[in-house]
């Protein structure tokens, strides 16, 4: 089962290591992990995902709250959160290939961001799914490379005071 983390830290140099030190000791896979200054510059919010059942999700939890820089831990529940996920595309082309992959991309409200002679990059937006949809359509003209940013994720409706 797939669990997303908010976890707010004091935006203080090591506390990323130490946090990704304490999923290595103890076995703990990050499926993905996003970091970054909220609304408070002291404090940075990370966003972390991973997968395990219930007795794993105690753990992280536990450990987690035992690190002196750590705030305060969310899980938040996926039905009640907008999440993002940022990918770069690099798409293999011909000039005759252009303008189906262009079509692709709008389909998916992605946009073009460099046009070379042999490749497009895509920049898209989205639910991990959406991206992955995205991908899958782009695969058959060659994907050169690619890299995503991880997911954010916020609660739906008013701020958590």
């Amino acid at each position: 089962m797939t669990h997303i983390l908010s976890v707010s830290v004091l935006n203080k140099p090591g506390v990323l290591t130490r946090i990704a030190g304490l999923f290595s000791r103890r076995n703990f896979n990050i499926e993905s992990l996003n970091v970054g200054k909220t609304e408070n510059p002291e404090i940075s919010r990370m966003t972390i995902v991973v997968n395990g059942d219930e007795k794993v999700l105690e753990q992280v939890t536990k450990q987690l709250h035992k690190l002196i820089n750590v705030l305060k831990i969310t899980e938040l529940d996926k039905s009640a959160i907008v999440e993002r996920d940022l990918i770069l595309i690099r798409v293999k082309c011909t000039r005759n290939q252009r303008s189906e992959i262009i079509q692709i991309a709008d389909t998916f409200r992605a946009q073009i961001v460099d046009v070379a002679p042999d490749s497009l990059m895509i920049e898209a937006t989205g639910t991990e799914d959406k991206l992955e949809a995205l991908t899958e359509l782009l695969r058959d003209f060659g994907i050169a490379e690619f890299v995503r940013t991880g997911i954010v994720a916020l609660n739906r409706g008013q701020a958590n005071k």
